[in-house]
């Protein structure tokens, strides 16, 4: 073979190699990336983790007071006009359904506006009527509560400036099992009727 095409070969082929090469990267890259982002033991999304917040009591707390109880997770804040307020009155009613079994689940909101969110003013806003009994309030540090968020993948953001201020966040609810494990998502708009049942099924699961 002629010097030249026999040049033009070898490069093609490491041209080939080289671009296999990038492929096989890109695949494994991609494989580890979603096995970092699951459950090897579950299979489930890695959602939750460890944090340190202060409840409506004034106490400390960490990610254990999920252990031994199934949860309803969900980040929202007191001056919420709409979500919060009746996500918290949907929930009330999700218990109702559940009769005893509801005994087995608590409810946990935590403040992603900690500025405002004092322990008292949580534990004000949670005590209104037509809230559930019991529910879990938490708010710490900026920092904490940007923590607690990542965990959880709960998007939320400041909008505006001043005492009028508001906040965008994430509308997601969080089934954690009694292992602290995420276990499911509750979209907010799936209703009493529909999100005991989801809980239910999860629960018969384990």
């Amino acid at each position: 073979m002629p010097r030249r095409p026999v040049i033009l070969f070898a490069a093609a082929c490491a041209v080939i190699a080289l671009a296999l090469g990038l492929i096989t990267m890109v695949v494994v890259g991609g494989r580890q990336q979603a096995a970092q982002t699951t459950d090897a033991a579950t299979g489930q999304p890695l959602v939750g983790g460890p944090f340190t917040l202060t409840d409506q009591d004034g106490q400390v707390v960490d990610q254990s007071i999920l252990e031994g109880k199934w949860s309803l997770v969900f980040f929202g804040f007191t001056y919420c006009p709409d979500y919060c307020p009746t996500t918290l009155g949907v929930l009330n009613a999700v218990q109702e359904r559940m009769g005893d079994k509801a005994k087995d689940l608590q409810i946990v909101f935590i403040s992603i506006d900690p500025e405002r969110d004092t322990p008292q003013m949580l534990k004000d806003y949670l005590s209104s009527d037509g809230f559930p009994d019991d529910v879990i309030g938490l708010t710490g540090t900026p920092e904490q509560v940007a923590q607690v968020a990542r965990e959880y993948r709960a998007f939320y953001q400041k909008v505006g400036e001043g005492e009028g201020y508001t906040m965008n966040h994430g509308l997601t609810v969080y089934l954690m099992g009694p292992d602290g494990r995420f276990r499911s998502a509750v979209a907010h708009d799936l209703g009493p009727s529909r999100t005991a049942t989801l809980i239910e099924n999860a629960m018969e699961k384990g």
